[in-house]
């Protein structure tokens, strides 16, 4: 059992193709290093916007900071004019990623209803605009994520898709709701297959993957060259090397211990207080204990104690004494 062929992004080609959607507030460089550990084939940034770039904000330009270890590595960007896209492209580029993303599909208020991310679904000559002066302004693979439309009744992505192509896109993402569903109601995942008949680059699969046998079937159901795991990472980090063994062998790894999820978890914090100091450390890790140690017996009084800690010393010492029960200690 296994999936199709190398996912291959410009100069980048991996396998089986699975990748870390970008997800703000989550795909910090502490989170998406330990996905990208555990077998992530490409991990992204949070959504870093374009405006804030250009302005020199010290958060966006915080985003872009990463480690060679989580190469292949991609910049995600987001905002509604194409200067603006343009400009914050080359300011990425020079950080040397190994691609530039564009985001048309972030479906929040805040984003979408100012033009950027989804909004750009409802003015498709202004995506046009934003993803060729993207392109043109960078020698990386450029890639994009999107939706496939506003709503139920403005889907164009076939023909969204084909222009993607046409203006040098690598790869198209599609998350398989519209940007009215939000992460509610069904996906569909039968317009991935349509995609594939119109367009040669790679389209990736995005939306409800949580489990190995959703991949399995991802692959095997639609013909996607890759899949994309956002909450599903969050849920469970594991979830890359689960998905790989299970792949390759059509057999299913047993969860991780509370030892190794302790590890896992004292690893994150540790890093997160080198870049950010502990108490941001803190307030950013909590948001992952579900992820870390969901399922298992006692998970929500664990959580609880956890959350309840509000020094970052504290925290180290409660995960070593949990990581140290069977050997299983962070390095």
């Amino acid at each position: 059992m296994s999936a199709a062929a190398p996912l291959r992004i410009g100069p980048i080609t991996v396998s089986p193709g699975l990748l870390l959607a970008p997800m703000e507030d989550v795909t910090d460089l502490p989170f998406r290093s330990r996905c990208r550990r555990l077998g992530a084939d490409i991990v992204y940034t949070e959504f870093v916007n374009a405006e804030g770039l250009i302005r020199q904000a010290r958060r966006a330009h915080q985003k872009l900071e990463f480690l060679e270890e989580e190469r292949p590595f991609g910049i995600q960007l987001y905002g509604a004019s194409e200067l603006s896209m343009e400009q914050a492209a080359q300011i990425a580029t020079q950080e040397g990623p190994d691609l530039i993303d564009i985001n048309c599909g972030c479906w929040v208020s805040d984003v979408a209803l100012r033009g950027a991310g989804a909004g750009l679904l409802r003015d498709l000559p202004r995506m046009r605009e934003v993803v060729a002066r993207v392109v043109r302004s960078t020698h990386l693979p450029v890639t994009v994520k999107t939706r496939l439309g506003w709503d139920a009744e403005s889907i164009r992505i076939v023909a969204v898709a084909r222009m993607l192509q046409d203006l040098g896109v690598q790869a198209l993402s599609l998350h398989c709701r519209t940007r009215a569903q939000g992460h509610q109601g069904a996906v569909d995942y039968s317009w991935i297959p349509r995609i594939k008949e119109a367009v040669s680059i790679p389209v990736i699969l995005n939306g409800d993957v949580v489990t190995p046998q959703d991949v399995q079937r991802a692959f095997a159901e639609t013909g996607c060259d890759g899949v994309m795991i956002g909450r599903g990472a969050i849920q469970n980090p594991w979830i890359f090397r689960q998905t790989r063994h299970f792949l390759e062998t059509g057999q299913l790894l047993p969860p991780p211990s509370l030892p190794e999820r302790a590890s896992l978890c004292l690893e994150h914090l540790r890093l997160a207080a080198d870049r950010k100091g502990g108490s941001a450390a803190l307030a950013g890790l909590r948001r992952h204990f579900s992820g870390y140690f969901r399922g298992l017996p006692g998970a929500s009084t664990l959580r609880a104690e956890l959350a309840a800690l509000k020094d970052a010393g504290q925290m180290e010492e409660r995960l070593l004494a949990l990581a140290d029960q069977a050997g299983c200690l962070a390095a």
